[in-house]
């Protein structure tokens, strides 16, 4: 029997304009009245994903920066941040590449420059940022480093498979077309969900993770059950065991159906 469902949020239980449908809203309901904890895993901010989890009405613990910081109600249980070396040769990287990147330090989004890429990006999540020098920022509690190329998609591609070579010691995922994101080798969302596997003391078979991008194949590793969204990339359906219809069409909702309403 399911007890813990841990899901992404864009694209799998947000649609691309930043609106839930009213059935995931129910859905998500129906599953904390029957006792089902729904746990959000998202590579978004702790102060962002925290505005999800307070629109849905979930008092669960909330799994932001990929897998690295792991907060409930207030109180951190699991973190994990980049030391201000890695996030220098980072930086250095991007510089030389011409990349624009966001800064998140203690949970606080800082941009060097007031540029198109920050405020596309902060207009789609609806969060503040910083314009700031990194050179300015103390950099101890680096809890990601996000690079964004809205213009060309296919540097992201190469980037994601030339880069582990260069930073071995970092973890680094395609999360959206036009993101790679740089965080701590445990900061990934499976290594946050077995945190939270062995903090309730579940089975592997009792978690169910859904998903829908790249950075999601973590997250469905972590599972008994994995489910990829019908709208998920082709790599991410390759490790599902189930694939459900598009977030478009309540494919959440209806693999909660499948694996947890029609076991009851």
């Amino acid at each position: 029997m399911i007890k813990l469902i841990a899901t992404d949020i864009d694209g799998t239980i947000l649609i691309p304009e930043g609106k839930f449908t009213q059935g995931v809203k129910e859905c998500i309901k129906k599953l904390d009245e029957i006792g089902i904890k729904v746990v959000l895993v998202t590579g978004r901010m702790n102060a962002a994903a925290e505005l999800i989890a307070k629109e849905l009405k979930l008092s669960t613990p909330v799994v932001s920066y990929q897998g690295g910081l792991v907060k409930s109600s207030g109180k951190t249980l699991y973190k994990k941040y980049l030391t201000c070396k890695q996030a220098e040769k980072i930086i250095e990287w991007a510089n030389y590449e011409g990349i624009h990147l966001n800064l998140y330090n203690n949970d606080i989004l800082y941009s060097e420059e007031d540029c198109y890429e920050i405020q596309r990006y902060c207009n789609n999540q609806h969060t503040k940022y910083i314009v700031k020098q990194f050179s300015e920022i103390k950099k101890d509690k680096v809890n990601k480093v996000l690079a964004i190329d809205y213009n060309d998609p296919q540097k992201i591609d190469k980037f994601e498979k030339e880069l582990p070579k260069v930073f071995p010691e970092l973890y680094i995922v395609k999360s959206t077309p036009y993101f790679l994101e740089f965080s701590n080798k445990e900061a990934s969302k499976y290594c946050a969900v077995k945190f939270l596997q062995k903090y309730w003391n579940l089975k592997d078979e009792e978690i169910l993770t859904i998903g829908d991008q790249n950075n999601d194949i973590a997250l469905l590793q972590a599972g008994g059950i994995k489910i990829a969204m019908g709208n998920a990339t082709e790599e991410l359906k390759q490790y599902a065991d189930y694939v459900t219809d598009t977030v478009f069409n309540d494919g959440f909702v209806k693999a909660m159906e499948k694996f947890c309403f029609s076991k009851r």
